[in-house]
């Protein structure tokens, strides 16, 4: 039994999310999912001890409700973050695998939500840096270091091209993308790549399959692996 006394929500309250789970597991209630969503995930990356403490009543509701999937996967993706509740993380393991399956079954058939959905389902592989990073690959942009010169690099993925980006004063310069081929793919890229295809999701397919190859530096002709510098330096250290 949760103890709810002892959880505090995002703003410091303590009665108010029982009350909204009540609601929403009662019936379709758009303000109360409305209000837990900035009671149990506040703006960045902060959550409460009510926030894990919601899970497990949130994935319950999971396999039929957009928004208690959305709310809950929102949770997970700022997991790793400085929120003071690794207790209270750790008793949702049971949850969180529970989840895991509620969400590839959903994947499968090929929902309206995919993307949330998926990136709800990196998290509770704990691949957090990943779940944070997608936006669906219309014009992704991230950032990275080259590891040979060390010159900040923009990395493009979607609608756009697909390009190694670097401004020197006024002067851009490009060098386009080389997309990891399917089979050569192992790990999480492999892993994610693999289910996208599954599901037949042809735009994320293909940028994870750029996300996971190569780029050249725009300034020192060096080539590296995206996703091994992205990962290098975003991949939350787990405690």
């Amino acid at each position: 039994m949760v103890d709810w006394a002892q959880m505090r929500d995002c703003r410091f309250d303590f009665d108010r999310v029982p009350e909204l789970l009540e609601r929403v597991e009662r019936q379709a209630d758009a303000e109360a999912w409305q209000e837990l969503g900035w009671r149990l995930v506040l703006e960045h990356d902060l959550v409460s001890p009510a926030s894990f403490a919601a899970l497990p009543r949130l994935v319950r509701l999971a396999p039929r409700s957009a928004e208690a999937r959305g709310l809950a996967g929102k949770i997970l993706e700022r997991a790793a973050g400085p929120h003071g509740c690794d207790d209270l993380l750790a008793d949702c393991a049971g949850t969180i695998a529970d989840f895991g399956v509620v969400l590839d079954r959903h994947l499968r058939s090929r929902p309206a939500d995919y993307l949330v959905a998926f990136r709800a389902l990196l998290a509770v592989e704990e691949e957090y840096h990943w779940a944070n990073a997608l936006e669906g690959f219309k014009d992704d942009i991230n950032g990275v270091d080259c590891p040979r010169c060390g010159v900040g690099v923009t990395i493009a993925i979607g609608d756009f091209g697909c390009y190694s980006q670097v401004w020197d004063g006024g002067k851009e310069t490009r060098r386009g993308l080389r997309p990891a081929a399917g089979e050569k793919l192992a790990g999480t890229g492999q892993w994610m790549h693999q289910i996208t295809v599954r599901d037949g999701q042809e735009v994320l397919a293909n940028g994870i399959a750029h996300l996971f190859g190569e780029a050249e530096c725009p300034h020192c002709a060096s080539v590296f692996n995206v996703a091994d510098e992205y990962t290098s330096a975003n991949r939350p250290v787990m405690r």
